[in-house]
């Protein structure tokens, strides 16, 4: 449980004359300084900072991370969305300075080590997506989307007409029609079956020459598994357009299910999600992409290559057709570097067990809680599952939200809500395969605990968090006005 500690800003702990001796005096005198820069950009009065000494900032930054609830000290079952369980040893060997201070620019004989490492992961994800080329340039996952359907375009326009539509189920991610518009085209809704697969009456009828691509998430973001994926896939084909697979879920099928098997043609990885690296906050993250032969001359600028008969690794950009940089430099190397870590310490058996693992461990809590909360495809699902807080709002008035902010209460942070957008009080739970049965059931008595009350003491949950620093914020009025300053 969080504490109810309260905690001043730095600056309201400032006391006048206080400081930390540990920046020497500058050896230059103002007005010599006043020789180098101009006296516009020079302070005229010391800057607004607090005055404290060491221990009270060192005290002040460990109590305020006791507030923060990440992966590290408390369940977090966003899972591989943003949290999923970083081992320290890929943190630890990523900034090594042998890695961590090369810079891009080295002669390329300076970075040879590097480049094996880089190609040695392309390889090994083309291994695991049975597909034919990668880049690994792509900051993150949105941004490997954008580069997909980029080098589809590419491939059209090279043979002559760019087409106008890329069709999206309704079950996708947010992100997928942004970067189709963003690539000159036009997104095109496909709705969802009554069992949370592609309608494919829906697709058929809007399957025109003009359709370029499908973006399809599988799993998708039901947590399910769409088995008409080969179906989807010979459709696409046979009307000349390519399926395009958003790999965000992969983490439930590495091991075993290439996509290229079922006919996907290109494809984007999030390293940060399925290969370790948490990106929660906002960065770092990476999203390589994968394609298929036909769409290989196309791919980002520089191609990662190793001439067998020098045993040398290059960056080859002799590549004419290609949709160019898309990315400055070759990729964020940090990332790159622990997802091919922890391939290497997990292997193909352990990739495999990965996802027997997570899948379990998602069923698992769907089975224990669906007498609790509503679960709307009562099946099976991959990686996650998801429930509603449907039965909660119509007997007590209690929304998915007072669910999830009484879960701080306990300790325990939210999972995904009110997604995806098409289940109505949605409750998105992926536990990946990191947490052990103890946690689930630790988390499963919570939730259950939660729905009873909702059912005794609704107004326990209206109120939540009751225990932690913050109470229930204005949601609306701290994105819109937020304070970014502090002021006496």
């Amino acid at each position: 449980m969080v504490l109810n500690m309260t905690s001043q800003l730095i600056f309201e702990e400032s006391i006048p004359g206080r400081s930390i001796d540990i920046i020497p005096k500058p050896d230059i005198e103002v007005k010599e300084l006043t020789k180098l820069v101009p006296s516009k950009y020079l302070r005229t009065k010391d800057a607004s900072l607090p005055e404290v000494d060491e221990t009270t900032i060192v005290r002040h930054y460990t109590n305020l991370s006791k507030c923060n609830m990440g992966v590290d000290s408390s369940f977090y079952p966003l899972g591989s969305c943003t949290m999923k369980y970083n081992p320290k040893i890929n943190e630890t060997l990523s900034s090594m300075e042998s890695l961590a201070k090369l810079h891009p620019y080295q002669p390329i004989e300076t970075t040879q080590g590097l480049l094996e490492i880089m190609y040695g992961l392309g390889e090994s994800l083309k291994e695991i997506s049975g597909l034919d080329g990668i880049t690994l340039q792509p900051a993150a996952g949105a941004h490997g989307e954008f580069t997909a359907i980029k080098v589809i375009r590419a491939y059209f326009k090279d043979h002559g007409n760019p087409r106008k539509y890329v069709l999206i189920p309704d079950s996708a991610h947010g992100t997928n029609p942004a970067s189709v518009v963003f690539c000159g085209y036009e997104p095109i809704e496909i709705k969802s079956d009554g069992e949370g697969n592609v309608d494919l009456v829906d697709l058929k009828s809007k399957l025109t020459p003009d359709v370029a691509a499908l973006m399809l998430t599988i799993p998708n973001t039901l947590g399910l598994f769409d088995r008409n994926i080969k179906t989807i896939a010979d459709m696409l084909h046979k009307n000349g357009s390519f399926l395009y697979m958003d790999g965000a879920n992969l983490n439930a099928l590495m091991g075993i299910m290439k996509p290229a098997e079922a006919g996907v043609d290109a494809m984007h990885i999030n390293l940060h999600k399925t290969f370790s690296t948490p990106h929660g906050g906002g960065g770092p993250g990476a999203g390589p992409v994968a394609v298929a032969s036909k769409l290989v001359p196309y791919l980002p600028n520089p191609i990662i290559k190793l001439i067998p008969e020098k045993k040398q690794f290059i960056l080859d950009y002799n590549n004419p057709k290609s949709i160019g940089r898309i990315k400055g430099f070759y990729g964020n190397i940090g990332v790159i570097v622990k997802a091919y870590i922890y391939i290497r310490m997990l292997g193909a058996i352990g990739i495999k067990e990965v996802s027997e693992i997570a899948v379990l461990n998602a069923n698992y809590v769907a089975v224990k809680l669906k007498k609790y909360y509503h679960l709307p495809q009562d099946k099976y699902c991959m990686h996650e599952c998801v429930l509603t807080g449907e039965w909660q709002f119509k007997r007590n008035g209690v929304r998915t939200l007072d669910i999830a902010k009484r879960l701080l209460d306990y300790g325990v942070h939210p999972p995904t809500i009110y997604f995806p957008l098409i289940v109505h009080e949605a409750l998105m739970i992926e536990p990946t395969e990191t947490e052990s049965k103890a946690t689930l059931d630790k988390f499963i008595d919570i939730m259950i605990k939660i729905s009873e009350e909702a059912e005794k003491n609704p107004d326990i949950l209206h109120s939540a968090p009751n225990y932690c620093l913050l109470k229930r914020l204005d949601e609306v009025q701290a994105a819109r006005n937020p304070t970014l300053r502090w002021k006496k």
